[in-house]
């Protein structure tokens, strides 16, 4: 089992003492985003949990406790978002000569390969042009050289209600043609500093710039960054069927839940009610089981089929 920590909000920022507390107890209770009373118990444990992909714009909170998850034998590596953008876009983010200091000193702590550094959404605009993301991606890559071996972008789905805003003031995804030809010229710039690109689920093929589909739950990576006695072995993981068609990432369990993160950014899917965001974090205890609220987790059953993904034994070839 693959715990994702969150796709739905920031738990290293903003909720990564209730975080290790469910760590140390042993288990954690998520609700179901579509009906809330509805709720399901995981166990935490290494022998159920194979890897925690942790997401996040700000993992600060974090950084002096993560010997605590080393100790106990987790897996575990970061999708860390860090961005040009201002304060207009990401009004909860802090500096991001800050946020790329913790960039640096989060990849000193558990190594390049366990930080995946995120550049999305992108999106072009009167002030947000190909020129403008060309120099302020190279100077990321500057601040961020040695810290990560792989950048994955994405541009602005103006599908999602929560960015039609966006589109009436002029920010956009870009049209096919402006996509690649953008997309072509951060492959180069990361490419001359040694990184990796990888293009999240994205419909358009940009393989021929050097960008692989990427998977943010990555099977792969878990199997490379595990090591040990799991050294040869392969993830039983299948695709995550809750995710979209282009998306590449295999099965996980996500234990965040939507309208809890308070970054605030404009273009964000998973938090688009500023009062909500207000309420549910009130709601929040640190004790709690459960993200939001609270809950009898003595009188839930832990869900049926939590095991580890690993084969028995490793490759022959």
């Amino acid at each position: 089992m693959i715990i994702s920590a969150s796709r739905r909000t920031d738990i290293p920022a903003f909720y990564s003492e209730w975080f290790f507390e469910r760590v140390r107890e042993g288990f954690v209770v998520t609700r179901n985003p579509f009906n809330a009373d509805q709720m399901a118990k995981w166990r935490l444990d290494p022998e159920a949990v194979d890897a925690i992909v942790f997401w996040t714009k700000d993992p600060a909170p974090m950084l002096g406790r993560l010997r605590e998850l080393d100790e106990r034998g987790f897996s575990y590596y970061f999708q860390f978002t860090l961005t040009p953008y201002g304060r207009d876009v990401e009004p909860g983010v802090r500096g991001k000569g800050e946020v790329a200091d913790t960039f640096r000193r989060l990849a000193e702590a558990v190594g390049p390969e366990r930080v995946i550094w995120r550049y999305d959404p992108i999106f072009l605009g009167d002030a947000h042009t190909e020129a403008w993301h060309a120099e302020r991606f190279g100077g990321l890559v500057d601040a961020l050289r040695g810290c990560t071996e792989r950048v994955v972008i994405s541009f602005l789905d103006e599908g999602y209600r929560t960015v039609r805003r966006m589109g009436r003031e002029g920010l956009r995804g870009g049209t096919a043609e402006e996509q690649d030809r953008l997309a072509g010229t951060l492959a180069g710039i990361a490419r001359a500093a040694g990184l990796a690109m990888a293009a999240c689920a994205e419909e358009v093929d940009l393989t021929r710039h050097g960008i692989e589909r990427g998977c943010c739950v990555d099977a792969a990576l878990i199997e490379r960054i595990s090591g040990g006695a799991r050294a040869g072995c392969a993830l039983r993981a299948a695709k995550d069927k809750n995710q979209r068609d282009a998306c590449g990432c295999v099965e996980s369990v996500d234990i965040g839940a939507y309208n809890t993160c308070a970054h605030g950014c404009a273009y964000c899917y998973a938090n688009f009610n500023p009062g909500t965001i207000a309420r549910n974090r009130a709601r929040h205890d640190p004790a709690s089981p459960v993200l939001l609220g609270e809950c009898d987790a003595a009188a839930l059953e832990f869900r049926a089929g939590q095991r580890s993904l690993w084969e028995d034994q490793g490759r022959l070839f």
